[in-house]
């Protein structure tokens, strides 16, 4: 898969995941749309996965730590074939796999999260255990910023340092917006980068709806340079459709039909169904 391939996967990603809140009267959209550029990258040529065979031991792991935005990476996983794209009409229903934060029930999903700050801590483990075991895949976690208000993850981001895990890479969704207000009006992160490169990381900052950015960082990983990667994208909350961009309400609100046919449109998917 190249670069159209991953552009027609973030335009996938984004109506599938309006779709689903919209169906469910669910939320979390803004921040599913803002990391779908990073989940099309991923998924079209990143991550080492066989999607018929989800279970595959050398897989490379994805954990998406913000699991409150679960609708994008169900649809990254339905897109690329892990499971049947009609099972994303029973998201956020009564006994659906597909629960409205992120479920390891789900083939693909290497890990629940709902509480901020558990993947990348999990994710530690799982990169440690892969060295010690001496495997060869990678450990990759998505966080949002507003979730490195947890000490949890600067626990974490100090033991991947110390122990030089360098099969473990962090992508922070770096949208500047978080449930309850702007990042830096709630809990200031900057320097970010700074910050990550003091506890011992390379860090690379790219433009989150790049794909030739994103490509471009973690196409490039060091092998064995005993240093964990963060990948610090800068994304736009909502990004996609132009009247939820930047939009802190979009954080927990969902689309009424209306909304939902202009944003499918903006995506050039008018008519293909709500």
């Amino acid at each position: 898969m190249g670069v159209q391939d991953s552009l027609q996967l973030a335009r996938g990603i984004r109506a599938q995941a309006l779709r689903m809140v919209f169906r469910a009267k669910a939320s979390h959209v803004g921040g599913a749309l803002s990391m779908a550029d990073l989940l099309a990258v991923l998924y079209s040529e990143i991550l080492k996965v066989r999607p018929h065979e989800p279970a595959w031991s050398e897989r490379d792991r994805l954990i998406l730590s913000k699991g409150h935005s679960c609708t994008g990476l169900y649809a990254a996983l339905a897109l690329r074939g892990f499971f049947p794209m009609e099972e994303l009409e029973t998201y956020g229903r009564d006994h659906s796999r597909l629960m409205s934060h992120i479920s390891h029930k789900v083939p693909g999903v290497e890990f629940s999260t709902g509480s901020l700050g558990h993947g990348l801590p999990f994710g530690c483990g799982k990169a440690l255990a892969a060295k010690r075991l001496g495997h060869a895949w990678r450990t990759f976690v998505i966080l949002s910023d507003g979730e490195l208000n947890e000490g949890s993850n600067w626990e974490a981001i100090l033991f991947a340092g110390h122990h030089r895990l360098d099969n473990l890479v962090a992508l922070v969704d770096y949208n500047k917006i978080q449930s309850l207000g702007g990042v830096e009006e709630v809990m200031g992160l900057h320097p970010l980068a700074e910050k990550f490169r003091a506890f011992r990381w390379v860090v690379r900052e790219v433009d989150g709806h790049d794909h030739a950015a994103i490509r471009g960082a973690l196409g490039e990983l060091p092998d064995n340079t005993g240093a964990p990667v963060c990948v610090l994208a800068h994304t736009v909350k909502g990004s996609g459709v132009s009247f939820m961009e930047n939009q802190l309400l979009w954080h927990y609100k969902s689309p009424t039909a209306e909304q939902l046919a202009a944003a499918l449109s903006e995506l050039g998917e008018a008519g293909a169904g709500l």
